[in-house]
């Protein structure tokens, strides 16, 4: 009998055990680009073999976590409705504890990278990223992993990484980029040559991490530059 009971319980010990192991992680996509959400979802779901739930804002996204419970990862398109940083980031992170939250974002510079991890950030996933990297990526969250978490600390006191130090000039020009304005457009509002105005969009592009000038104005509108 002692034998029998025995063997029963080590074989409900490895049915839970096995049920455990089944259990898949559970993501949430929050993109406002139908076709890009629901590619990410789909290969997602089949290449990392996850449960992909979606939505289309941060709303919705808060919603869903208020309802099915804290998600294994949430991924935020970094530029959809409702999101702002790093108020949206917060929100999602304060309502999906202990659950990491990572950005998922079509536009790439170090200095937003830098700062979404500061903010609370797991990872920062580029959409530019190859599938397999991104499910690389992903799996990395899921299994404890945070990206760049040596950069919290990298800092030292007085010394912290924050919005970059443009100039007044610099700003003005970068107003004038944001209103899709001409380089000699913003040296006539200015009333400076046009080319101090072509110096000063390539300082501030350095600057701020911009490739170009629609990129400069992304950037921008992310770091609330303007």
């Amino acid at each position: 009998m002692i034998d029998q009971a025995n063997e029963l319980q080590d074989k409900v010990a490895l049915f839970a055990q096995i049920g455990k192991t089944n259990v898949k992680s559970r993501i949430l996509i929050a993109d406002d680009h139908d076709l890009v959400r629901e590619t990410v979802a789909s290969y997602l779901a089949t290449a990392a073999d996850v449960e992909v739930s979606q939505s289309r804002n941060l709303d919705e996204a808060l919603e869903q976590i208020g309802t099915h419970g804290a998600f294994d990862l949430v991924l935020l398109d970094l530029t959809m409705p409702g999101m702002t940083m790093p108020n949206g980031l917060t929100r999602c992170l304060d309502a999906n504890r202990p659950g990491p939250v990572a950005l998922l974002t079509g536009t790439s510079s170090e200095e937003i990278e830098h700062r979404a991890i500061m903010d609370g950030a797991a990872d920062y996933l580029p959409k530019t990223l190859s599938p397999k990297a991104l499910v690389a990526r992903v799996r990395r969250i899921l299994s404890g992993h945070v990206a760049h978490s040596d950069a919290k600390h990298s800092e030292t006191e007085g010394e912290a990484v924050g919005t970059p130090v443009l100039t007044r000039r610099e700003k003005d020009v970068l107003h004038g980029i944001c209103a899709g304005k001409s380089n000699r457009d913003i040296s006539q509002d200015l009333d400076v040559q046009e080319v101090t105005v072509k110096l000063h969009v390539k300082t501030l592009s350095r600057k701020i991490g911009a490739r170009n000038r629609t990129h400069a104005a992304l950037i921008a509108r992310e770091l609330h530059l303007i």
